[in-house]
């Protein structure tokens, strides 16, 4: 089962990830982003797997549930990757799930999943500053803490010397700040 967890990178695509909590813009801008460099885009599994969850049965997210998760973003991932042209926007990767697992499981990560995330490789992270004003929905929970919320991702990327550019402001400024910066990437 763990190959269901294996980043595949056959092609010379350039992987972004935006990465940050709740709230921040990484769907919409994900989208935004795709659409400017006429590719694809990788949906956030979680948000999915535990909406149909809430529905159903009106449960949260559970530490269980992270493998299944980390295995639907990935495959997802994979499918997109193939399909993509220069560039893939990740709305969110496992490293974000190993963030949140800390965060609410009292700093417990599964193992399996801790190291898919780190062996998975990204040219670039967009982590999402927390200027934005929050919505709430059915999975937001943590309004008031997201301060905590940003240290936790930054300091994930951080500890893993993974490369990042925060992106604050509005929509539009994120927007043209990303481009900006993906424009001077090279590969």
């Amino acid at each position: 089962m763990e190959e269901e967890l294996e980043q595949r990178r056959s092609r010379d695509v350039i992987k972004i990830v935006l990465f940050g909590p709740e709230s921040t813009g990484k769907t919409t801008l994900a989208q935004m982003l795709a659409k400017h460099y006429n590719t694809q885009w990788v949906p956030e599994y979680m948000r999915e797997y535990l909406q149909k969850k809430w529905d159903e049965q009106q449960e949260t997210c559970e530490p269980h549930d992270l493998l299944p998760i980390a295995r639907g973003q990935i495959a997802i991932e994979n499918l997109k990757e193939a399909k993509a042209s220069k560039y893939l926007f990740c709305d969110t990767n496992l490293l974000e799930l190993v963030v949140y697992s800390r965060a609410y499981y009292n700093e417990f990560v599964d193992q399996v999943l801790l190291k898919h995330a780190l062996k998975a490789q990204y040219d670039l992270y967009f982590l999402t500053y927390i200027d934005v004003p929050w919505v709430e929905d059915d999975l937001r929970d943590r309004p008031e803490d997201r301060d905590e919320m940003f240290a936790r991702f930054k300091k994930a990327l951080d500890d893993n010397h993974l490369p990042y550019r925060i992106l604050e402001g509005d929509l539009q400024q994120r927007l043209e700040m990303a481009v900006k910066i993906i424009d001077q990437l090279k590969k």
